[in-house]
């Protein structure tokens, strides 16, 4: 035990005790000052302009851009209306970019969603938020993401065969332990190895879409003849298409769950983002512009896995290299998801939502060790168990009602906190017509699949009792508290009066 000179003392642990003996202050994650030492274990700022650009384009391009394109296709009617919905969804994306840069300059913290809803609207509704991304949406997105990367890493393997489901699964599981182990290393190479899997999927985009603007030069337009032809196009497919764009966009605020890792935030934060929309609308658009060159509609619509069929096409013995990029990709979100997500547990341990072990860092990797497994044990139960696709679509509409309420929680802050600093600022219409967007979004998903959306809305709603027993009760039962503790806590302290 240390004394400090106003006469309170530091256990080893790292909680500062008043005179009286009372817990003052909980410090987990940062080093005892020794012999004038004022240094402490915490994240350091190392993710850069660039590395947050990797973070953001290699989360939000997955697998598909290059798999199955189709569902914008299948409900727009016709090929001119893809491409203005891709366009559009690419540009109200960049409104919901540009709103969250403003709350990642004004609200200094990590934690994306979570931090934004507690500061907004307080410690319950961020719980809810936080428990149904604990225990259902990332496991599940995770396990989905990384058996796309298990299938098409073993697809030159095993061509022109069949991939045996088990083989499929134990490769995704070492791609997960793999980027966990990333992760929990080491914040740098994390970064480093981010950025060459964010180059490797630009460089697999670029692969088609040079062959595709070479064709299209050289007069390859007969599938764009009557591009508009409007006696495919129903207006009650035009809401499918524009929520299918939009989970193809997805991904443009995981920087904001990293805020207090980015050097100099207020010109970083909204200069990552527009240069990520940018790049990621423009790729693609063109990217889509491509496959009409070689594929008509009816193909497009026919093919599994676009990417593959229009290598196959152009490419010849090539495209076997393909499926190859494609897990790369895979790999880069499951990567760059992981490294954000761990932050947003991190800083809800540092609310006292979560185990303090999770708010605790390495003392020589500086990593939040923690933090990062938490979602491992759930993501591999997923995967070898549970029904992941089920899952998402009853999670679905959860993440944009909360990005909505996260939205409009910018707006309130307009008018109720006009005096906070506001080192970035949209114009008000950017927000509003973003959240405006969200909640049609989740209108939609009522009304088309009210049995899915229901069952989501029924397990967010387990969040509001699990609240009340693990945060709001301070007199929790005794045999709960020692498991608790005994589980969760590495150095269990008695229990505190309230």
């Amino acid at each position: 035990m240390e004394l400090l000179q106003d006469g309170r003392s530091r256990t080893s642990s790292g909680n500062v005790l008043n005179v009286n003996g009372s817990v003052l202050q909980t410090e987990p994650h940062v080093e005892l000052k020794q012999d004038g030492d004022d240094r402490k274990v915490g994240l350091g700022k190392k993710v850069t302009l660039l590395r947050g650009i990797a973070i953001i384009i290699g989360t939000i391009i997955g697998a598909g851009i290059f798999i199955s394109p189709k569902g914008i296709l299948k409900h727009s009617g016709s090929v001119g209306m893809s491409l203005i919905v891709w366009i559009a969804c690419g540009v109200l994306s960049l409104f919901g970019a540009l709103s969250y840069a403003e709350l990642g300059t004004s609200i200094k913290k990590s934690g994306g969603h979570y931090t934004y809803i507690m500061e907004t609207f307080g410690p319950q509704m961020a719980f809810i938020r936080l428990w149904v991304d604990l225990i259902a949406i990332r496991p599940a997105a995770m396990a989905v993401i990384s058996l796309a990367f298990g299938q098409y890493i073993l697809e030159p393997l095993f061509m022109p065969c069949h991939i045996p489901p088990m083989a499929i699964k134990l490769t995704t599981a070492i791609g997960i332990t793999s980027i966990m182990y990333l992760n929990s290393m080491s914040v740098t190479w994390t970064a480093r190895i981010q950025i060459v899997l964010t180059c490797s999927k630009l460089l697999a985009i670029a692969i088609i879409i040079v062959p595709g603007m070479y064709q299209l030069f050289k007069g390859e337009t007969r599938n764009f003849e009557n591009a508009f032809e409007l006696s495919n196009v129903k207006l009650s497919g035009m809401p499918l298409a524009f929520y299918s764009g939009m989970y193809a966009y997805a991904g443009w605020f995981y920087l904001n769950f990293v805020t207090e890792e980015v050097e100099n935030p207020e010109r970083t934060v909204p200069l990552a983002i527009c240069i990520s929309m940018a790049i990621v609308t423009t790729c693609y658009v063109l990217t889509n512009v491509a496959y009409y060159t070689v594929m008509s509609a009816e193909e497009l619509l026919a093919s599994d896995a676009v990417a593959v069929t229009f290598a196959e096409k152009l490419m010849g013995k090539f495209s076997i290299a393909v499926p190859v990029f494609v897990a790369l990709s895979c790999y880069g979100s499951m990567n760059g998801g992981t490294f954000a997500l761990s932050r947003m547990f991190y800083v809800a341990s540092r609310e006292g939502q979560l185990p303090e072990v999770l708010s605790m860092v390495h003392i020589r990797r500086h990593t939040p060790l923690a933090a990062v497994l938490i979602l491992y044990p759930m993501t591999i139960l997923q995967l070898f168990v549970g029904d992941i696709y089920s899952l998402l679509n009853f999670m679905s509409f959860l993440r944009w009602l909360f990005i909505g309420v996260v939205v409009l929680g910018l707006i309130y802050h307009r008018y109720t906190k006009p005096d906070l600093p506001r080192p970035f600022k949209v114009p008000l219409f950017i927000p509003v017509v973003f959240c405006l967007t969200c909640f049609f979004m989740v209108f939609l998903s009522l009304y088309s699949d009210p049995v899915n959306t229901g069952i989501g809305f029924a397990i967010s709603l387990t969040g509001i009792p699990a609240y009340y027993m693990f945060i709001k009760f301070n007199r929790r039962p005794k045999w709960l508290q020692r498991a608790l503790d005994d589980y969760l806590l590495l150095n269990p302290e008695p229990d505190q009066d309230p």
